[in-house]
């Protein structure tokens, strides 16, 4: 079974330091201020677009051994120390909330993989900075020029073959030659990758099987196992996640999930004119 016919299957859509005031004053109350949301049509025709804003940058919540933070510049080099350190966050991106870590490290895979309760044959999709990263861990010389750069940043997961000079462990999603790639259309999650210097692994904040999260309240049961929680607010699209689109093929595209922007990924492809492969 490939990657895309489990991800279609399974995929649904840090310790705080010691020296902080608050936690030297115990407390618990949760005190939320999400980010705001800059409302502005993207070439989706879709999405709404999320800001890489200051604002509020030293509001925090403490809430027992994790601390919630907005999903702003100012906590940039902070998630990424985390990835750095083998740790899992939670951050927002243009579809859902997900939980990350560095895709090359096996304790932090492993890690996500007991949040969830996932099994350990559900493959994991990564998250790259930019389009022109997504050739460090994939097979793309066969795509129509332009093509992904056409997609991306967007809520679209590309799934790929590796190729034999994928920078990837072979410990990530062992046994399957193609791997889900996604760029989202959110400068909070792409900066942290960047900055990570690896390629972060992707997942949906939630308990394998119960419903996505489109905001920080919905996987509180979960807090407690991230180092960090980014707040990226109330996410818009819904709750159905990325479209996902096997290109593995020359010439081809497979719809292996419709997700939240199948017409205009669709009408995408075949402007590169690929043709749909016969189900």
């Amino acid at each position: 079974m490939n990657f895309s016919t489990r991800l279609a299957e399974k995929l649904p859509g840090i310790l705080p330091a010691p020296s902080s005031p608050l936690l030297r004053k115990g407390v618990s109350e949760l005190r939320c201020f999400s980010i705001a949301n800059h409302s502005r049509r993207l070439r989706w025709g879709l999405q709404k677009k999320m800001v890489w804003s200051l604002e509020r940058a030293e509001t925090c919540v403490v809430s027992n051994s994790c601390l919630v933070h907005p999903a702003t510049e100012a906590y940039a080099q902070e998630a990424i120390e985390a990835i750095k350190s083998e740790k899992v966050i939670a951050v927002p991106t243009d579809t859902l909330y997900g939980f990350a870590c560095d895709a090359c490290s096996l304790e932090a895979v492993s890690r996500i993989y007991e949040i969830k309760g996932r099994k350990l044959t559900s493959p994991l999709a990564i998250c790259v900075g930019d389009v022109l990263d997504i050739k460090r861990v994939a097979t793309t010389n066969h795509l129509p020029h332009g093509l992904l750069d056409s997609l991306l940043p967007g809520p679209v997961t590309i799934v790929l073959q590796r190729g034999e000079s994928s920078i990837l462990e072979k410990s990530l999603n062992p046994g399957i030659g193609t791997i889900g790639v996604r760029v989202p259309d959110c400068e909070f999650i792409r900066e942290v990758s960047r900055g990570s210097g690896s390629v972060l692994a992707l997942t949906s904040a939630n308990l394998s099987g119960d419903r996505s999260s489109v905001c920080v309240k919905d996987f509180e049961n979960l807090w407690q196992h991230c180092a960090y929680v980014y707040d990226g607010g109330l996410l818009p699209s819904g709750r159905a996640g990325s479209t996902i689109v096997d290109l593995t093929k020359v010439g081809k595209y497979k719809i292996i999930r419709p997700g939240s922007a199948k017409q205009a990924t669709v009408a995408i492809l075949e402007k590169y004119l690929l043709e749909e492969e016969d189900r």
